[in-house]
């Protein structure tokens, strides 16, 4: 087979050595090393970690890839944690278990806000089914129609960072003002089971990180597949040279809304499985100041690298975590400092540090493994193309 023939094989495979490698690593971390070091307790919390890896690899995708700098996605998070929360209070408000109430049926924040019936936008989230399709659909719903607004205009850079950032105090002070709806500034509490199954003992927060693993590396997967797909390969160009590819005839706003509406669903499912093993969800995650440590994830992470944004979610909120137990009063400069020696040491973040001093190292290392990937699928390709001309017929 050609040189050009063998340059096209190794440019469109869908993973290098490297990325299976750092897959792999990436899977012995989460599911091996961290829950055999941990308690109960700690592995809960990096389940909580977990979910907020979501929104990261989200974020890799639009800011990365794409250009898109939302400060936002704690709206998306929000919505995904809120449909699920609406599913579980439901279950747990049952007759029986409210019938000290007024309106036995109901939620309690329904009942001590006078509400004496279910309101109809509810109803659904009596059905698992229509609460899994809502977790994903309406948070799409409305970054499609955020995106059509702003990128059929050509709004981009700071001024949508800012929109969007105002669309999360909007929707931070319309969940707080909807109290009797939404369960106000407490949020919805108090949630139980999952189809009957209690998610409250230690065993099953272990069950639901678990879960929350495997279903952060499917996202990856799908994450991983769009990023090397032409559509990928277009929103890199989009970022560069935005002029340039839509005088080359491509819409360009058609793929910003299609890379936004994917960062927002997969924000829902981090904000879903957050509800889950946590037990609440409340406004302060939807507004500015969690949308905006969401960027710092990425950030961290690194922004053009979907497994360094992994990386970045558990070592922020770990770092978090450790300086607000040990340093109470000094935390959040503890932080802030953090994150500014960060970005000004690594502006490429842990993923830089990767591609600067081990990416070559590994890469010869498993030089040999590529050119043997490399033959398979040139090999594939040449049975293929010997199996289509066997069919034709003979002129």
């Amino acid at each position: 087979m050609s040189d050009v023939s063998t340059l096209g094989l190794r440019q469109s495979r869908l993973f290098t050595a490297s990325e299976i490698l750092g897959y792999l690593v990436l899977a012995v971390v989460i599911f091996i090393v961290i829950p055999s070091a941990l308690d109960a307790f700690r592995l809960n919390l990096f389940g909580k970690y977990l979910t907020y890896a979501f929104v990261a690899i989200g974020l890799v995708l639009c800011w990365g890839v794409g250009g898109i700098l939302s400060l936002g996605q704690g709206v998306f998070f929000g919505l995904g944690g809120y449909c699920m929360a609406m599913f579980l209070k439901l279950e747990a408000s049952t007759p029986e278990n409210t019938a000290i109430q007024s309106t036995p049926g109901i939620p309690d924040f329904m009942d001590w806000n006078q509400l004496t019936e279910l309101p109809w936008w509810w109803v659904p989230f009596n059905s698992f089914a229509v609460t899994v399709f809502a977790i994903v659909a309406v948070p799409m719903v409305l970054a499609f129609v955020i995106g059509l607004a702003m990128f059929t205009r050509r709004v981009s850079g700071v001024y949508f960072a800012i929109i969007t950032q105002a669309i999360a105090a909007i929707a931070t002070i319309l969940i707080i003002g909807q109290q009797g709806f939404t369960g106000g500034v407490n949020g919805i509490t108090d949630l139980r089971t999952l189809m009957g199954w209690d998610i409250r003992p230690d065993n099953a927060k272990t069950i639901l990180y678990f879960v929350s693993g495997i279903l952060l590396f499917a996202v990856l997967f799908v994450a991983h597949v769009i990023r090397k797909s032409k559509a990928g390969r277009l929103m890199i160009a989009i970022r560069d040279r935005e002029d340039r590819v839509r005088f080359s005839g491509y819409n360009v706003a058609n793929f910003k809304i299609f890379v936004f509406c994917v960062g927002a669903a997969f924000a829902a499912i981090g904000g879903a499985m957050f509800t889950l093993q946590v037990g609440f969800i409340s406004p302060t995650l939807v507004g500015i100041v969690p949308s905006i440590y969401m960027v710092i994830f990425c950030a961290v992470g690194g922004r053009s690298s979907l497994i360094g944004a992994v990386y970045g979610a558990l070592l922020v909120n770990w770092a978090q975590t450790t300086f607000s137990e040990s340093f109470p009063e000094l935390w959040l400069l503890a932080m802030g400092a953090l994150f500014i020696a960060v970005v000004m040491a690594f502006p490429m973040g842990l993923a830089g540090l990767y591609d600067d001093y081990l990416k070559r190292h590994v890469d010869r290392v498993l030089a040999p493994v590529d050119r043997m990937m490399i033959h398979r699928a040139a090999r594939r390709e040449s049975e293929k193309l010997s199996a289509t001309r066997a069919t034709q017929p003979a002129e």
